[in-house]
């Protein structure tokens, strides 16, 4: 019997070690640059998490040519926590990019790609091609801020690249920025036709809830400057919800959420003009769905939605609608914000394709 026993041990840690595996989930598998300054590196950040059960290991990070260089987290990553993997491009070459970055790692016996592209301009001085958003005489490469997909306990950090086109001295600063936000300007004076950016670094710890969370900073165009629709810039923060802690049995039979559609054409709308779409949600899985948010991130949508909660099979309708009057006074892209409980689609995004008729 001890035989038996010990043999049966064996199998079953056998067995243990085999279904141990490190996976990787990236947050983005391509990076766009957009158009970029000639002889201005520009670095891609591409976020890693470790979905499995064992520690994730790069390994190696190649790259497609000399003009990129690369760089990732050394050390191993834990079960649930994350790494990064970054590529740095030399904007040496005139003209469109597009290059491939090589993940070596212990989840996968093939190197995993991501890419980076873009195109680089001759022009310094021609910022509509790199910053294309104008607020008085600073240009900007963003219209809003987004932190897209942020977990608990991160500080995740973007960048918003300016450019001085007055004749003065600027000094960038974002006014009213929300407890769960700072930014440090870099370099803190811009010359006239000078560039630089905006580093803005989200505190999780300091969201107030799950889902989604909207704010609006201001850009500083002068000293004393005040706040205005003129120098608003939306801030939208997306915070996941944790699946760390579920049980074995929940994850065997998650919830699935299928919807009809998830980009919706309403084309264009005047003043006093509204247009309704309706999605048919359904729960494809083997346990209840909650949507646990909804939200728009501005009010040129309205949603309604006919239950929160579906068993396995069920379905409701979700009503979105566009609102002509709101589209002229609101800055950024229209879109729907959905957090579940399926583990496999914590987050749904549906992006509406709407205008205001001119």
């Amino acid at each position: 019997m001890k035989h038996i026993s010990l043999i049966v041990s064996l199998l079953l840690a056998v067995a243990l070690g085999v279904q141990a595996q490190p996976k990787a989930l990236f947050d983005k598998t391509t990076h766009e640059f957009g158009t970029i300054l000639w002889k201005n590196p520009v670095t891609a950040i591409f976020k890693i998490t470790n979905k499995g059960d064992k520690p994730l290991v790069i390994s190696n990070v190649t790259t497609s040519c000399g003009c990129t260089v690369a760089d990732w987290t050394k050390e191993p990553i834990a079960p649930g926590k994350t790494g990064i993997v970054s590529s740095t491009f030399d904007a040496k070459a005139i003209g469109r990019f597009q290059k491939s970055v090589g993940i070596y790692c212990n989840a996968s016996t093939k190197p995993i790609y991501l890419a980076i592209r873009g195109e680089v301009t001759a022009d310094p001085k021609n910022y509509t091609f790199t910053h294309p958003y104008q607020i008085g005489a600073i240009r900007l490469d963003k219209e809003e801020i987004e932190f897209e997909d942020a977990n608990k306990g991160d500080k995740p950090t973007m960048e918003l690249l300016v450019a001085n086109t007055s004749d003065k001295l600027y000094t960038p600063v974002l006014m009213h920025l929300p407890p769960y936000l700072s930014a440090v300007a870099t370099p803190e004076k811009l010359g006239r036709g000078r560039t630089g950016k905006i580093k803005i670094t989200l505190d999780t710890e300091k969201l107030p809830k799950l889902g989604l969370t909207t704010a609006s900073v201001y850009l500083s165009r002068f000293p004393g400057d005040k706040v205005g629709e003129e120098n608003e810039i939306p801030v939208s923060a997306v915070l996941l919800p944790d699946f760390s802690h579920i049980s074995q049995q929940e994850r065997l039979n998650p919830p699935a959420i299928h919807l009809s559609a998830q980009e919706l054409q309403m084309g264009a709308l005047a003043g006093d003009e509204k247009k309704a779409y309706t999605i048919i949600v359904k729960n494809v899985g083997k346990s209840n769905l909650e949507i646990r948010d909804l939200q728009v991130f501005n009010s040129a949508l309205g949603v309604q939605l006919k239950k929160r909660v579906l068993k396995p099979g069920a379905s409701t309708k979700l009503k979105i609608t566009a609102f002509g009057q709101n589209l002229k006074k609101v800055k950024g892209t229209p879109r729907v914000l959905m957090i579940t409980n399926d583990p496999n689609n914590p987050k749904i995004i549906i992006k509406v394709k709407v205008t205001s008729k001119k």
